[in-house]
């Protein structure tokens, strides 16, 4: 059968601010959105029983519409007209789950950018992150890609200058983090700090990887658990301690990073993290 591979980047958050609860349950939110080089990789087949088929490395993994990958395939037969056809998605996870990196989310938007192509559709990107809007709310960045700021659900997306060069090194410590959880700690408590968004965005209007380092900052660090917020700090200390400009946690967490100018700084302190948190990756900026 005819085979294709993709791959699927992860994404960061260099800040992240919750602006309120909106009478449909969800968030508003605003988000300053960063992809980088943790790549899932996935293998595309035709043929067989039109549907969808998810296979990953993952015995946990749903392997049906739980899966946003096969989720996006079908909301983008259902947005084109087309009729499905036989596919099998193969993913080879390296991006971890429920890690605050969009892991489901960048495959979804792999198999997305995948089937316009395949078809010939020629959606640009912004209609194909209106698809993905309806697989999930990190869907839409992941098909943009690059640097952006996310408002709303985090489906209202502008593009922002690139980050200038740079790498992160990403450690997730070995905890879950439940995500309706933490917005229930948000809606419960007035937060004391929020991110200077429009500071971020001057910085990355000039290059200012300094500033950019300066501004890193999620509202969610400061309603995690006592003891995990506690681990949470603790690996952002050991990043500063190994030359890191700035850290912070990404998304609902639990992974935390650290930026660094260099890959030789990075590398350095990949290895130095790595007897702390196993689950420690360098990897570098991506402009898509």
């Amino acid at each position: 059968m005819p085979t294709w591979e993709r791959t699927a980047c992860a994404k960061l958050n260099l800040t992240l601010d919750v602006l309120g609860k909106r009478e449909d349950g969800y968030h508003d939110l605003r988000m300053v959105m960063q992809t980088v080089a943790l790549r899932d990789r996935l293998t595309i087949e035709t043929g067989g029983e039109a549907g969808v088929r998810v296979r990953t490395d993952l015995d946990f993994l749903p392997t049906d519409d739980g899966n946003l990958a096969a989720a996006a395939a079908r909301r983008y037969w259902e947005a084109t007209g087309r009729p499905p056809e036989g596919l099998t998605v193969r993913i080879d996870k390296h991006i971890p789950v429920c890690a605050g990196l969009a892991g489901g989310s960048s495959d979804a938007a792999a198999v997305l950018r995948w089937m316009n192509d395949r078809y010939g559709d020629r959606l640009s990107r912004a209609e194909l992150a209106e698809i993905g809007q309806r697989v999930g709310s990190d869907v839409p960045f992941c098909v943009l890609g690059g640097t952006a700021l996310a408002e709303g659900r985090g489906e209202v997306l502008t593009p922002l200058p690139p980050l200038p060069p740079c790498w992160f090194v990403l450690c997730k410590p070995p905890f879950p983090v439940s995500t309706p959880e933490l917005f229930r700690r948000v809606d419960g408590v007035r937060l004391r700090c929020r991110p200077d968004t429009r500071g971020m965005l001057a910085a990355l209007e000039k290059g200012d990887l300094t500033g950019v380092a300066q501004r890193l900052y999620n509202v969610f660090e400061d309603v995690l658990p006592p003891r995990k917020r506690e681990r949470v700090r603790e690996l952002r200390d050991l990043l500063l301690e190994q030359g890191a400009a700035g850290t912070c946690m990404s998304g609902t967490g639990p992974t935390v990073f650290g930026l660094f100018r260099t890959e030789a700084e990075a590398r350095r302190a990949e290895a130095a993290l790595r007897p702390h948190c196993p689950d420690t990756w360098a990897v570098e900026s991506v402009c898509e």
